[in-house]
């Protein structure tokens, strides 16, 4: 099953350090684009400054975080095998559970771009996060409290896939509206 990829077009946290975090998931494998709270600091050996997450609770959708480990430092299948640079396709990648990875907190303003592989649903104009799950998910409005994007673009990103074919994958532009 291929996973989302995202690209952080504008993103406040690329110039405030304090909106960037690492993070440590026990329970599952996140992908990017995925969403969660930030959760306490963990008392780990080697582990400073990592905090362990939690999936949003049932319609507590403020205050959360996004995973955005660089896909090109490290890549990890769904066997636990982790890969350098060279792996043909981008989709392949996941944070596995247990292991260290980054994400930011989402600001007003800032824009990304996910493949669909990170929304579930059918297409709509928001995107939300969703009860009991990290993925995010369509919406036809809004929330009135909580994270919140407003589709820009229905669009694509090119991603080399090793394969003959089109490396068009679909994805979504979105305007973080609401945090």
């Amino acid at each position: 099953m291929a996973k989302a990829v995202l690209q952080a077009n504008l993103v406040a946290a690329k110039d405030v350090s304090t909106l960037n975090a690492n993070f440590k998931y026990a329970s599952g494998d996140i992908d990017n684009g995925n969403v969660f709270q930030k959760g306490d600091l963990s008392t780990a050996a080697g582990e400073e400054q990592t905090y362990i997450p939690t999936l949003p609770a049932t319609d507590q959708f403020t205050d959360l975080w996004m995973a955005f480990s660089p896909e090109d430092v490290i890549l990890s299948d769904a066997m636990g095998n982790d890969y350098k640079i060279g792996i043909n396709d981008p989709r392949n990648f996941t944070n596995i559970a247990g292991t260290i990875f980054s994400g930011f907190k989402p600001q007003v303003g800032d824009i990304i771009t996910l493949t669909a592989d990170g929304i579930s649903g059918d297409s709509n104009d928001y995107v939300i996060p969703a009860n009991s799950t990290a993925k995010l998910a369509f919406a036809a409005a809004a929330l009135d409290a909580g994270l919140s994007f407003k589709v820009l673009d229905t669009t694509y990103l090119s991603i080399p896939s090793g394969t003959w074919g089109s490396q068009r994958v679909t994805a979504y532009k979105l305007e973080c509206v609401q945090i």
